[in-house]
């Protein structure tokens, strides 16, 4: 007996609104943002593209929603646990949540509408640092230069994203472009991105939060 398609199997299952944002997010993690379209996604679904409109209101509803889901990913610090390693964890838990959906950290900043994890992720890192003894100023600041870190970082690791293996073929192609006279600097660093990494690295994303969290210390400590 001929095994059905996956569409067809999962034509059977009533649609609902999760469903609909779960197969969102897989084509846009699959095949990138710029795939998802109602017309894609009934196909994915099994059904024809008019009834999705039973579960969500428009494209823009299904942005909201799966990034509201991509963000509820991210480990949230406890009430009342230590400020720093908290905010530490949940900031590395943020960059890992947009490194496994590359799309989120775009649209995190774009999106408006209901957003309840959006919601409990900023509530929970200004309510850590106001815990903490940060004034409400210094909480504005302090939130700020966090989450600019986290989007900024991972915006631009995502658009430089490149495969490890076609690593030293792209860098002998920059490296014979700019020639090794001029810029002695930047051919240093491009062997720098060649070396082989200490597995214990947490890398430069980790490098940059570290500072951010101890000049913030050193403020609270001074203040």
């Amino acid at each position: 007996m001929a095994t059905r398609s996956a569409a067809t199997r999962d034509a059977r299952v009533p649609l609902s609104r999760e469903r609909v944002l779960r197969a969102a997010i897989g084509l846009a993690d699959e095949a990138g943002i710029e795939s998802l379209s109602m017309r894609r996604l009934g196909q994915e679904l099994g059904v024809e593209a008019m009834s999705l409109y039973n579960h969500v209101a428009n494209k823009d509803d299904i942005l909201n929603g799966i990034v509201d889901i991509a963000e509820s990913e991210i480990e949230l610090p406890a009430s009342g646990a230590v400020w720093k390693p908290a905010l530490r964890k949940t900031a590395i838990s943020a960059h890992d949540a947009f490194e496994r959906h590359p799309w989120a950290a775009s649209l995190t900043l774009s999106t408006t509408g209901t957003r309840p994890a959006r919601w409990r992720y900023m509530n929970a890192i200004l309510g850590s640092l106001r815990e903490a003894g940060f004034s409400a100023e210094m909480t504005d600041l302090a939130y700020h230069a966090i989450e600019s870190h986290i989007a900024g970082f991972t915006l631009w690791a995502v658009q430089l994203e490149v495969d490890t293996e076609e690593l030293p073929d792209l860098a002998a192609i920059f490296l014979r472009e700019i020639g090794t006279g001029d810029y002695p600097y930047l051919v240093e660093h491009v062997h720098q991105h060649l070396k082989e990494r200490n597995p214990e690295d947490e890398g430069a994303f980790a490098f940059g939060l570290d500072l951010i969290l101890d000049g913030l210390e050193r403020i609270l400590d001074s203040a």
